[in-house]
């Protein structure tokens, strides 16, 4: 049945009229010229005593359109089913469905659905872009491939050249990363296992990052006076001088809007969406803090975004944690020195060692949690009241220090 009645030529001449029109190449296979100019293949049969029709495709050249040959093929194709007693219209549905389903089960597809899963739950819009990127990285080799038949082995290539290249902490954060999509593809009937679990040990650890803090205390002074003679923009200076303040974390405070912060009433109210352990934090604002921020505020506080530290490319983008590493290395302290999280580290040190204080205080104030689950369960409290006092104590210490003002010894520091 290869022949027919059409030619290209005729096709190609062929002039659509108000009405569909249908010319037939023999053997059921038709093309229709429909009122907009439309050239579309159709197979006409019978198939349990009722009149079908099969959809073939557009007419056109390969790849997108499908050519006369083609079409005659596919009608042959389709003749030979009706001769097995199948239905070529269910047949083509079944394909259809089988190869939706297998595109549905590879590693693309259910790391794209853990992406989503991931935004709707409410991560991070950086956390998101961090997921996203390593997720690039896995679909380059792993995504086409059918989910539950990739191995370790496959999943140890993927990482291999990253542990080469010593990235460790990377090929860490994409193994875990890569376990992830596989945990929820065994949740939802992909896959039967994690294999990434059997990597552990597979690949080199990354060495622990240890952000380097200055912690002796006359030694943050002389930190101290240098952020009090910055002479650079007066929001990173400001940045700066909240960061020693407030012990918070750099992308708290860079990431910081005006309606957080209420300065009347001594504090800044943190969004759980963009705290590290997803959960509200309160911090305590001592009077230096607040001071800093109200003469802020005529500077930035009228900004579309309300961002209190706008970035100066655009506003609607806040400063960097490289402007203020930029900042201290430019205040003559290298990254080995002191880092824009090291404050925290010497806020916790010197609390710490000033016996003043409780060790739960402290850490609520730095926004930790209670590892120990049945301890966290009970411990609800937020320790407020102590930490108003601790934040005083602490922005009162250091204008002691700022100003070169006599360090006493604290009581259980050692000698």
């Amino acid at each position: 049945m290869a022949g027919g009645k059409l030619t290209d030529k005729a096709i190609r001449n062929a002039k659509p009229s108000e009405r569909v029109v249908k010319l037939s190449d023999g053997g059921g296979l038709q093309l229709w010229l429909t009122p907009s100019g439309g050239k579309l293949w159709n197979y006409a049969y019978r198939f349990g005593g009722k009149q079908k029709k099969l959809s073939v495709g557009v007419y056109g050249k390969a790849p997108a359109g499908v050519p006369l040959e083609a079409a005659r093929k596919r009608r042959d194709e389709a003749a030979g089913l009706l001769d097995q007693g199948i239905d070529p219209a269910q047949r083509k549905r079944q394909v259809k469905a089988a190869r939706a389903a297998a595109l549905a089960t590879t590693f693309e597809a259910v790391a794209d659905e853990l992406l989503a899963k991931k935004k709707r739950e409410g991560v991070a819009a950086a956390t998101a872009d961090k997921i996203e990127w390593l997720l690039d990285m896995a679909n380059a080799n792993l995504g086409p491939l059918p989910i539950a038949d990739i191995s370790a082995g496959e999943v140890l290539r993927v990482l291999r050249p990253l542990e080469a290249a010593g990235k460790l902490d990377t090929a860490k954060r994409l193994r875990s990363t890569i376990g992830a999509v596989f945990r929820h593809a065994v949740a939802t009937a992909r896959a039967t296992n994690d294999p990434t679990q059997a990597l552990k040990g597979a690949i080199a650890a990354p060495k622990p990052k240890h952000y380097s803090a200055i912690l002796d205390p006359v030694a943050f002074g002389g930190l101290l006076r240098a952020i009090e003679g910055f002479q650079g923009q007066p929001t990173t200076k400001a940045a700066l001088q909240l960061m020693a303040l407030l012990a918070c974390r750099h992308g708290e405070l860079r990431h910081a809007t005006w309606a957080e912060f209420d300065l009347e009433g001594r504090v800044w109210s943190i969004p759980g969406e963009r705290m590290k352990m997803r959960r509200p934090h309160r911090v305590p604002l001592p009077e230096q803090a607040a001071a800093i921020l109200k003469e802020l505020n005529p500077m930035t506080g009228r900004g579309a975004a309300g961002l209190v530290f706008p970035g100066l490319r655009s506003v609607a983008q806040p400063i960097s944690e490289g402007t203020l590493k930029a900042a201290l290395h430019r205040l003559g302290y290298s990254k080995e020195e002191h880092t824009p999280h090291g404050f925290r580290s010497t806020f916790s040190t010197l609390a710490n060692e000033s016996g003043r204080w409780s060790v739960n205080a402290i850490e609520a104030a730095l926004a930790h949690i209670e590892p120990n689950a049945v301890r966290r369960a009970y411990a609800r409290s937020d320790y407020w009241d102590e930490r108003v006092k601790l934040m005083t104590w602490w922005a009162d210490h250091l204008d002691t220090l700022r100003n070169g003002g006599r360090v006493l010894q604290f009581k259980g520091a050692s000698p």
